[in-house]
């Protein structure tokens, strides 16, 4: 049995003549542990893909199945990394945390949550910022924190919908290691939905590419052998690494000439005369 399965989804908003299809025929299968990135361009409704996942949304047709049981809702089980951050600006780390950890464990005494605050703060090694607020901290901090936040539930799933988009360079690489450390530890199934090639390579074991919308489909998969702990100092030179962003770059662009072929749309640009600003 599948862990994770969607079987020809679609999801369409508006009605009508208004109506948009977003995503259309996605199927996808993921087995318990497994490590998948998908990449696809900005706009090829990857978050939509997302919210399907984790119950936030429902599809118009086909079925998003979790452990053989249809996703209905949102759950524990399923915890989602956002963009971002999605931190409550009046509580500090370890307030938001912990109201991560309540909802997950209702009956759980206070002792258990404070416990359980400290080491998933401490995992992402901002124990010296547990009382502090958003506005206090970086943007790689904010996010170490809704990675924290997101383990602390104890997900059997991680689901990362951009989550490092936003940061610069070093602190982005320093994150996926930590994100890879932590997964590594007991290889909870991860989703990682990402625009950047180079980070699938480096963090998956399968890249799946999202063709680009309106009606967006998977592409096809692209297997990664490449042994772990993978090094980044060393991926360059590695053949298989070569081959397989070759591979996956060639595609992605195959897409996009292939869409500016087929695409209809007419952009008409409005007369506009030039200000003089010389009296």
């Amino acid at each position: 049995m599948a862990y994770l399965e969607l079987k020809n989804v679609n999801k369409t908003y508006g009605e009508g003549k208004n109506a948009t299809e977003v995503l259309t025929d996605i199927n996808l299968t993921m087995k318990e542990g497994e490590f998948v990135a998908i990449v696809g361009f900005t706009g090829s409704g990857k978050t939509t893909l997302v919210n399907l996942i984790n119950g936030l949304l429902k599809p118009t047709s086909g079925e998003v199945l979790f452990k053989g049981e249809p996703v209905v809702d949102t759950s524990h089980e399923r915890g989602v990394i956002f963009q971002n951050y999605s931190l409550l600006p009046w509580l500090s780390v370890g307030q938001n945390v912990a109201m991560a950890v309540k909802e997950a464990f209702p009956n759980e005494k206070r002792k258990f949550v404070k416990e359980r605050v400290e080491q998933y703060v401490e995992m992402v090694n901002l124990s010296p910022a547990i009382s502090k607020r958003p506005k206090e901290l970086s943007g790689g901090m904010r996010q170490r924190v809704a990675v924290a936040r997101a383990l602390a539930m104890n997900p059997e799933m991680i689901i990362m919908d951009e989550p490092l988009g936003a940061l610069d360079a070093l602190t982005r690489g320093n994150l996926q290691d930590e994100i890879l450390k932590i997964w590594s530890k007991d290889k909870r199934t991860a989703l990682l939905i990402t625009n950047d090639v180079d980070e699938g390579l480096y963090m998956a074991d399968r890249i799946i590419p999202l063709r680009p919308g309106p009606k967006a489909t998977l592409g096809p998969e692209f297997k990664i052998d490449i042994e772990r702990p993978r090094d980044k100092t060393e991926l360059n030179d590695n053949l298989v690494y070569k081959r397989t962003r070759n591979a996956i770059i060639e595609y992605l662009m195959g897409i996009g000439e292939e869409r500016k072929a087929t695409s209809k749309e007419v952009y008409e640009l409005p007369e506009l005369a030039p200000k003089s600003f010389v009296a």
